[in-house]
């Protein structure tokens, strides 16, 4: 088969203690999973529904890689979040079918151009351009699930240049993991390669350029990288 232009590459993450790497499809994410950030942010939790949004898949940036600081902002953020990588999809799965998709784990950075995404709410207008901008989802190598299993109190972390910025417990989610899949699957049919942001912690504020990072699933994921 021909094509007009080249086709992209595939977009792929690389994977703890192997030559192999896994493929992305595409990169859902979880509003508002931790109460606490839901009250820094001045907005209400519900029970009844997660919020998703999403990024392209080459958002996506490694582990280790510097990390352009964004145009079109004066206001960059950090979002630290466990990051669940499916190798099964379906549709309309209940909690317990969909925790049977999960191949592994990462720590990755939800980066947010806040100015944006406030004055998008203002206008009562779509988070694109807040959240799916170029490198705005940095995510470390993944662990099976074969590997390590996270668990409630699996502390996820984030220091940025040595001061510690988030910490929480998993087990501070709103939504579970088996809960937010089960809940995407019924707006989007799931697929091998889906990449799932679960939620940040309270204690997210601004980047600036130069700035180190370093994010931690503790035991099972590790991510480093700077802003320039």
């Amino acid at each position: 088969m021909s094509y007009i232009v080249a086709p992209p590459a595939v977009t792929s993450l690389p994977v703890i203690d192997s030559a192999q790497r896994f493929p992305v499809r595409r990169i859902f994410c979880v509003g508002r999973n931790y109460a606490a950030h839901a009250r820094e942010m001045g907005v209400p939790t519900d029970r009844q529904r997660p919020m998703f949004f999403s990024k392209p898949a080459d958002a996506l940036v490694s582990d280790g890689v510097d990390i352009p600081y964004p145009g079109a902002t004066h206001d960059l953020h950090h979002e630290v979040e466990m990051v669940v990588a499916l190798a099964a999809g379906g549709h309309n799965l209940v909690p317990e079918q969909a925790a049977a998709l999960i191949w592994g784990y990462g720590v990755g950075l939800d980066l947010t151009r806040r100015d944006l995404q406030a004055q998008a709410k203002a206008d009562r207008h779509p988070w694109d351009a807040a959240k799916g901008f170029d490198h705005s989802a940095p995510v470390s190598a993944l662990c099976p699930a074969s590997h390590a299993e996270p668990g409630p109190e699996t502390v996820i972390s984030l220091q940025v240049n040595g001061e510690l910025r988030q910490q929480s417990v998993l087990a501070e989610m709103i939504f579970s993991v088996p809960e937010l899949l089960s809940h995407l699957s019924t707006l989007f049919e799931l697929r091998p390669g889906d990449l799932l942001f679960t939620g940040t912690p309270a204690g997210v504020g601004p980047l600036q350029r130069g700035d180190r990072f370093h994010a931690e699933l503790a035991g099972i994921a590790r991510l480093d990288g700077r802003i320039i």
